[in-house]
């Protein structure tokens, strides 16, 4: 087929889930066609030795990648988000029905930044056949906040509704995310489960390095590791509460930046919780030997609406390495965990329940903890994988388009056995 994929963003950004899917529908045969902008993420400015520029093209055998410009603020701010998923819409509406105008299909990367974009290009392009992707949910509106916010958030939910309902198949990154773009006016008939998977060139089980050690562990005690964003939706208040009960006990290593880090650091002084110590973001290339370093890497999500169908990436990037997981959220994240008996969990913002599984967490023998990590790599494997993935995408675009997948790729996708569709 001739596929068209719309991103909003692509590598050389960390965007591994459109990137990966493009390489390899394009090495199964297929045209591949890929419309997204500039690498900017996460700092908000164009990549040295990158130029924003019209006609922006690079071809491969059978996979093209055209660039188009967007607004690149930097800035952070709600507003200059705007800015760039505006322009990005108005760049792609420019471009998008002659490069893309004769694909079979369409697949969409659903977060909220292409949202306008994606509806623009639908209605360019007519009835091509479309599968949305869908990342993330929009949150519901909040009647705090001022009127210019309700107001977008308002459009955002309208044009959301609008694609949920116009597109041919749309797959959720959890189980749970179904019933939410159901009710946001998807078919249900038309939903499908397809898990994200990591970046598996660079997260696969490997052996810590003396320099890792070093950075990871100070002694023989128990290591549970955040590695990632230290933002609101983590709530990693809930973390350092729990550790700072057991100082004589375990560590908690927190790896990664974001915008709650300076509140974080802020009560682990004022708890005097000299078992939790920051790490510097690291490069992903870094991660896995810092993941074997650790006993366990913690899975942290907020107790709101929106998170209970939404599957962190750290979760696969930890079950692919082997790790065994200590988890403190709801819905399908925590129930990934159990059944695939990978690790430990409780309610989420519940600091005692959390101290808890740290307890039990540093109790468990080392034998233990490798069989939880073999189990919740069997997991991944089965459920996550890239493979798994893209077989399921694959099947979801010849589906739309009106065709049958070719015998191989249904004996092959036969083989995956995991969520029921």
């Amino acid at each position: 087929m001739k596929i068209g994929i719309l991103s909003y963003h692509f590598p050389p950004e960390p965007a591994f889930i459109p990137g990966s899917l493009a390489e390899e529908l394009a090495a199964r045969g297929h045209e591949v066609r890929v419309l997204t902008g500039f690498p900017d993420y996460p700092g908000g400015h164009v990549y040295p030795g990158w130029r924003q520029r019209w006609r922006h093209q690079t071809r491969s055998e059978r996979l093209t990648v055209r660039r188009v410009p967007r607004y690149a603020g930097g800035d952070g701010s709600a507003g200059a988000r705007m800015a760039s998923w505006l322009s990005f819409a108005g760049s792609v509406a420019l471009t998008g029905r002659r490069y893309l105008g004769d694909v079979d299909a369409l697949y969409v990367f659903q977060l909220p930044a292409v949202t306008f974009a994606a509806a623009g290009l639908l209605r360019l392009l007519g009835r091509v056949p479309t599968v949305l992707h869908v990342q993330d949910v929009w949150p519901e509106e909040d009647p705090s906040r001022s009127v210019d916010s309700r107001r977008w958030s308002g459009r955002m939910g309208t044009t959301l509704r609008r694609l949920y309902s116009e597109a041919d198949g749309i797959a959720v990154s959890a189980p749970s995310m179904r019933d939410l773009v159901s009710d946001g006016g998807a078919d249900p008939g038309r939903v499908r489960i397809v898990l994200n998977w990591t970046d598996e060139r660079i997260f696969q089980p490997t052996e810590p390095g003396r320099a890792a050690r070093r950075l990871i562990r100070r002694d023989g005690r128990c290591v549970v590791m955040h590695a990632g964003t230290i933002g609101v939706r983590q709530g990693l208040e809930t973390a350092v509460r729990a550790a700072a009960a057991l100082d004589d006990r375990m560590d908690l290593v927190l790896v990664g930046s974001g915008a709650e880090e300076r509140r974080v650091r802020g009560l682990a002084a004022e708890l005097r919780a000299d078992n939790v110590r920051f790490v510097e973001r690291r490069s992903p290339l870094d991660m896995p030997e810092l993941y074997a370093a650790a006993d366990y890497q913690l899975v942290m999500l907020r107790d709101l609406p929106e998170l209970r169908g939404m599957v962190p990436g750290k979760l696969q990037a930890a079950l692919s390495c082997a790790s065994p997981v200590v988890a403190s959220a709801g819905g399908d994240t925590v129930e990934l965990v159990e059944r695939a008996r990978a690790g430990l969990s409780c309610p989420p913002e519940d600091w005692a329940a959390l101290a808890d599984r740290f307890w039990l967490a540093s109790a468990i023998p080392p034998p233990a903890r490798v069989d939880m990590g073999r189990r919740g790599r069997e997991a991944y494997l089965r459920e996550m994988s890239l493979r798994a993935g893209v077989d399921r995408i694959e099947q979801m675009l010849y589906d739309v388009a009106g065709g049958a997948a070719p015998a191989a790729v249904r004996a092959d996708r036969s083989s995956h056995k995991g969520f029921k569709a």
